[in-house]
């Protein structure tokens, strides 16, 4: 365990903040919160991911948080961005990028998440899908239940256009913190050129690949992951 001397915010991804438990167990304090729409919560206003990463401002603010570093996995990566590009007030000291979604990139494969089976879901997402894939006919109704309104909360927020924003791409060389942007090496979701393009757009980023590791590295290869967020703080 890393006890972080400075606040440390989780952003998880469409799979919700089980994806960070290994992060959050790993950095003592750090803040997993869910987002809106998961796990049952209500949505309320939110239509896109910026509208999530204006919640999360005002929780910083509401909390009298400073010197923060936000780490965001997948859509939470999305959301982190937006994030410290809202943050005025200059809250966040740090991002950190993994796998992250929001970009569209000219010659890579945008991958239709919501169009394929689960067994596709865990052929792209992991570098052994076998050994994380789950049959839904297996899950008990509501923990399934659940899974299929993360889903479409996701795509209620994120489908269209397709899991990126426009303007996102021309927006990040004014991000302003030092950013580390870690991709799996086998992901097949947003291929490892997505992270190229966020570390080439961030000024001053550090681009980091974990080898035998697919879209979801914190699970995949925590102890290569996770050394690299200490690297960090």
């Amino acid at each position: 365990m890393t006890i972080s001397t400075r606040p440390v915010l989780l952003l998880h991804g469409g799979g919700g903040p089980a994806t960070m438990a290994p992060i959050a167990a790993h950095l003592d304090g750090a803040l997993l919160p869910t987002h809106p729409g998961w796990n049952g919560t209500p949505l309320g206003d939110v239509n896109r991911p910026a509208d999530i990463a204006a919640c999360y401002l005002e929780l910083l603010r509401s909390q009298e948080l400073t010197d923060v570093l936000v780490v965001g996995s997948s859509l939470g990566g999305w959301i982190g961005v937006e994030l410290a590009l809202q943050d005025a007030e200059r809250r966040v000291s740090g991002l950190i990028i993994i796998d992250g979604a929001g970009i569209a990139v000219e010659g890579e494969p945008m991958r239709n998440f919501f169009a394929l089976t689960p067994r596709e879901v865990s052929e792209y997402s992991f570098h052994d899908g076998a050994a994380f894939f789950v049959d839904p006919a297996s899950l008990p109704p509501e923990q399934l239940a659940g899974r299929l309104a993360n889903t479409q909360t996701m795509r209620s927020i994120a489908g269209e256009p397709y899991m990126h924003d426009p303007t996102l791409l021309s927006r990040l060389p004014l991000v302003a913190v030092p950013t580390l942007v870690i991709w799996g090496e086998s992901d097949r979701i947003f291929t490892p050129g997505y992270g190229r393009a966020y570390a080439a757009s961030i000024p001053g980023s550090r681009f980091e690949l974990v080898e035998k590791a697919g879209h979801l590295p914190q699970l995949e290869q925590p102890e290569a992951t996770l050394a690299l967020i200490d690297s960090m703080l």
